[in-house]
């Protein structure tokens, strides 16, 4: 890709009397589509912020090009009486300024320079450009043209977001961009990137993005930046074989090293050998030793399995929900949910997957129709605001102690260590966490009582792509009934037995594959809809039996993937239980080894049918599809 765009050479950055990056290096390619990766807490911000200027590195250098634009989005949201549209027109300073003087310039020669100039930016067409960004994160014709005050601050910062992306700069950097998005919004975001004209860096924890848009990975790490090709597969595989590696590496020089040190312990008292003993005291001395790749030993879910109740445990009849006076916000509502569904909401913000959730976790009583549930029955309910309002001078046990009132010590911590707080960490002060660990402890504090029903609206916000990793495993090693809304496509996917769409007032069963929903949204390949048909229904290419036989064996499918997922994370786990018995999961913590080895092989052999069976119903698939 030629010269690199921006070049990180050996920068060291300290804050708080902590180094946060230590002679980091890097060089991002000119044209290059790079994702910025890192656990929580790594320093991946810090950099960007070293980038923009706003963060001056204690040692090293950022250099880049004479003249290259930096585009970034400041922390605070725009406000005021203008609306979306000019916000984002307002993005372009160049074309404002020239659209001002044309309107006051009397001087002829002038006047044909700035209209020449004008022609050159493609201004005339800037208000269709900034329409179509601001479609596309969400805006209709009629929110264009509000006052920036009447909305939310998630609202404001796709407005800062879409002027970002309206000024083009030659680099483009993003600080976890789909945050404030939903479904729909972020899959809108994925094209516009793919198609960017110039350098882009991007932090983000989207395991979609990071293989669909980015060409290279920048793996922050202890500090260290190491720079990968591909997407972020490619990097997961790459990382495996440069740890092993490493491991190999390490294993060979503690040999050595445990050789020269038997050496100089026997031979340095002896005359005719002291010289030779210290000779290999020296290359002991200068040997640096390499280190293993470090993992975080802490990151862990492990969601309590609730007692046994008879489906369907909650059911809703021609229900309607609203708020105070206003209209119901959804009407019509009929929905069935078993003791061991999976349900993912689809739908844009705003049109009601929230207040669905609300209804179900009975924040909301319905104001018209029904809803049965059982008398046992008992719902965790997750939001980012819980998140944000966890009592900043309390510690994890504190906070369970509270709301685990009359519980024994040791079954507050058990619940506690089940989301990876345990010995000091149960004690560290809130405010000290990081966004990833505070999530996991609303998390821990939503199921406390095993709940039959977990209801998880965007519970990755917060979450680095191995932290969401351990979240999908975790559900789908719960037995409870899980609904879910998240703008993450690829927790959706391993998660969901059921999509329901929320649209047009109501909610009901979408019967595509995500595949299907997410053309849907992107407008791509769709067939033109008939006279009547519903909004988010594909049209069926083939006859109606041919096309529910497809979405039949699609579903059994992606079953048969979910239990290969589950099967493979168990035997990671039992794995991890066996050799490094102290990071194990307490479901596997105080089994002895003749047990692990059994559920080892009891879970080799179900792996083995299951993996056949994927075979033989993905053939299946090839002969109806």
């Amino acid at each position: 890709m030629g010269a690199p765009m921006l070049t990180i050479d050996g920068i060291t950055v300290r804050l708080g009397g902590r180094d946060i990056l230590t002679r980091a290096t890097a060089a991002i390619p000119h044209g290059g589509r790079v994702g910025l990766i890192g656990r929580n807490g790594a320093g991946k911000s810090t950099l960007m912020k070293s980038i923009i200027g706003e963060i001056d590195p204690d040692e090293g250098d950022i250099t880049r090009p004479t003249g290259t634009r930096l585009g970034y989005i400041a922390q605070d949201a725009p406000t005021g009486d203008i609306t979306p549209e000019e916000a984002v027109l307002a993005a372009d300073v160049e074309r404002m300024s020239l659209m001002e003087e044309a309107e006051t310039c009397t001087d002829p020669d002038r006047l044909g320079d700035v209209h020449e100039r004008l022609l050159a930016i493609d201004a005339y067409s800037a208000p269709s450009r900034a329409a179509r960004i601001l479609i596309g994160l969400g805006f209709d014709e009629e929110m264009q043209r509000q006052p920036l005050d009447s909305f939310s601050g998630g609202w404001k910062m796709r407005v800062a977001l879409g002027a970002l992306l309206f000024s083009q700069p030659d680099v483009l950097l993003l600080d976890e961009p789909s945050n404030h998005l939903d479904l729909e919004a972020t899959l809108w975001l994925e094209n516009f990137l793919k198609s960017y004209p110039a350098t882009v860096l991007v932090i983000s924890h989207e395991r979609d993005l990071l293989n669909k848009v980015v060409d290279h990975i920048l793996h922050l790490q202890g500090g260290q930046l190491t720079l990968y090709p591909g997407g972020y597969d490619d990097f997961e595989k790459q990382r495996a074989e440069r740890a092993a590696q490493l491991a190999s590496a390490k294993a060979s020089q503690d040999a050595q090293r445990a050789r020269l040190e038997d050496y100089v312990a026997r031979n340095s008292a002896r005359a005719s050998t002291a010289k030779q003993a210290q000779s290999r005291a020296k290359m002991l001395a200068k040997m640096q030793p390499i280190a293993a790749m470090a993992e975080d030993a802490s990151l862990s879910f492990e969601f309590p399995d609730p007692s046994d109740l008879r489906s369907p445990i909650l059911s809703m009849d021609d229900a309607a929900v609203g708020y105070g006076d206003a209209p119901p916000i959804l009407r019509r509502l009929n929905m069935r949910i078993d003791a061991d569904d999976r349900i993912a909401l689809l739908g844009r913000n705003g049109n009601g997957k929230t207040t669905l959730a609300r209804l179900l976790a009975s924040q909301l009583k319905p104001e018209e129709g029904g809803i049965n549930a059982s008398g046992k029955l008992k719902v965790g309910y997750f939001t980012q605001y819980q998140v944000e309002e966890l009592q900043a001078d309390s510690t994890p046990l504190e906070l369970m102690t509270r709301v685990m009132d009359g519980q024994s010590p040791g079954v507050v911590r058990a619940q506690l260590g089940r989301f990876g707080f345990s010995g000091d960490r149960a004690n560290s002060r809130v405010e000290k966490l990081s966004g990833g660990e505070r999530a996991r402890l609303a998390l821990a504090l939503v199921t406390r009582d095993a709940p039959h029903l977990l209801i998880l609206d965007e519970p990755t916000n917060h979450l680095d792509v191995d932290a969401r990793e351990a979240l999908i495993q975790a559900l789908n090693d719960y037995t409870g009934a899980v609904i879910l809304i998240s703008h993450d496509r690829h927790m959706v996917e391993l998660t969901a037995d059921r999509l329901v769409l929320v649209d047009a007032g109501t909610a009901k069963e979408y019967g595509g594959s995500m595949d299907d929903y997410i053309d849907f949204v992107l407008d791509r390949n769709q067939p033109k809809k008939k006279r009547g048909e519903k909004a988010g229904k594909p049209v069926a290419k083939s006859s109606g039996k041919a096309r529910a036989k497809e979405r039949f064996v699609k579903s059994e499918l992606a079953k048969i993937e979910k239990t290969i997922a589950r099967l493979q994370g168990e035997c990671s786990q039992i794995d991890q239980a066996m050799y490094e018995p102290a990071n194990a999961a307490s479901k596997w913590a105080d089994k002895a080894m003749s047990e692990l080895l059994e559920e080892r092989a009891t879970r080799t052999d179900a792996l083995e049918k299951a993996e056949a069976e994927w075979l033989e119903v993905g053939a299946q698939l090839e002969q109806v599809a």
